[in-house]
């Protein structure tokens, strides 16, 4: 069902606070209601000055990116564990009364264990790059009562977005036209199957405020339109979308530690008090019989440094590397050294898959045509990919290859 939602043009609305181009529950507000709010006329658009002007205020249709730690942080990070604390402090007192050697020996095992860490943990943030570049390049919009191709970043409150099957949303907005809308919202929702839309404001008798599944009036950044056509005003972009609210959680979170990390420092702690202890006695006993004290400070250094498995850490993060190279192979990326641990104790995962660890996209591998089998090449939606003939097919026949491709052009508007 077609339906354009229409109202009386006004003058733009000019001010300078971005507050006043939000338009809370627009998905419960007659669709006129919300054009009026945000000064826009669904049929012409926003004029470039406004957009300009509007721009300013609410700043790029973007997620802020998350906050990146300086790589030298990033290395002394990895010495940030009681047993490695200890260590450190014994090489350097053995550094200082002269013991070279085991300061040497200890520094490297130290140094070998750090940069271990801190090379897995870079490799996988580079992996998990190519994960958060799913925003949308471009948009047609409507502007100035033209159609025009933009760049999403661009986007701005009060946008005339026009939206086909197969477009990926670039911005929250609120539905001015609907022809058998359905839209795949698995990103936010984790629903597997697509959402049917409508201009129909949400009921106001219902609860104080609709769940993001509900708001079937409303179109959320990031989902895909599956079936239809749509216009929709943008009522939101950036960071103050639904997908923005999700990244701001994400990159002020704190990661609690890991059950390995977690009882790594309960032994270190112990290990600590258990050596300080025997230092402290050693030392004591030394004292009263006399002995001098540069012999003390070396025999309780070597005392110190006995009770502590110097290897452990460095043996830990290997064997964790090679745990995480393994998954690799497998296609999973962990971006944590301590992570694999609680990982490999798991017994059962509870995931909601679509959306969450898959991007929703059906891809054709392979192809049965003119009696022969073909393999197809490509990922997700991009139109880059070939149909080649499986060895041992035969030879390609172009005819009969147009001619079963040629439905799926035509059954399709995507």
């Amino acid at each position: 069902m077609h339906r354009r939602v229409t109202t009386e043009a006004r003058p733009d609305r000019e001010s300078d606070d971005p507050s006043a181009l939000l338009v809370p529950e627009a998905y419960r507000l007659p669709a006129t209601e919300v054009a009026a709010r945000l000064g826009v006329d669904p049929d012409t658009g926003l004029r470039t000055a406004e957009v300009s002007r509007r721009a300013e205020s609410c700043g790029p249709n973007q997620l802020a990116e998350p906050a990146r730690r300086p790589e030298w942080l990033k290395f002394l990070d990895q010495f940030r564990n009681w047993l490695i604390g200890i260590l450190l402090i014994a090489a350097v007192v053995a550094g200082a009364i002269g013991d070279i050697k085991d300061a040497v020996v200890i520094t490297v095992v130290l140094q070998i264990n750090a940069v271990l860490g801190y090379l897995q943990e870079r490799r996988a943030e580079r992996s998990l790059e190519a994960l958060r570049k799913m925003l949308v390049p471009t948009a047609k919009v409507r502007r100035d009562g033209e159609i025009r191709l933009v760049e999403a970043r661009t986007l701005v409150p009060g946008d005339v977005v026009l939206l086909e099957a197969g477009d990926r949303i670039p911005a929250d907005g609120r539905l001015t036209v609907a022809e058998s809308v359905e839209v795949a919202e698995a990103a936010l929702t984790g629903e597997s199957q697509p959402v049917a839309k409508s201009v129909t404001a949400v009921d106001r008798a219902g609860a104080a405020t609709a769940e993001t599944a509900d708001r079937t009036s409303a179109l959320f950044m990031n989902t895909a339109l599956t079936r239809g056509r749509a216009e929709m005003i943008v009522t939101a972009t950036g960071m103050d979308t639904a997908v923005g609210a999700i990244a701001e959680a994400l990159r002020t979170g704190v990661e609690p530690p890991s059950p390995l990390q977690t009882q790594m420092d309960s032994l270190g702690r112990r290990l600590a008090l258990l050596s300080g202890v025997a230092v402290v006695v050693y030392a004591a006993v030394s004292l009263v019989r006399g002995e001098a004290l540069s012999d003390l400070a070396l025999r309780s250094v070597a005392l110190a440094v006995a009770a502590i498995p110097e290897g452990l850490p460095a043996v830990l993060a290997l064997t964790l590397a090679l745990g995480v190279s393994r998954m690799a192979r497998r296609g999973a990326i962990v971006k944590r050294l301590a992570a694999v641990e609680a990982l490999g104790s798991a017994t059962v995962v509870c995931s909601d898959k679509t959306g969450t660890l898959t991007l929703n996209e059906m891809t054709v591998r392979a192809l049965w045509a003119g009696g022969r089998l073909h393999d197809v090449t490509g990922e997700g939606y991009r139109t880059t990919g070939t149909i080649d003939v499986r060895a041992g097919e035969g030879s390609v026949h172009t005819g009969d290859l147009r001619e079963s491709v040629l439905p799926f052009a035509l059954c399709n508007d995507a």
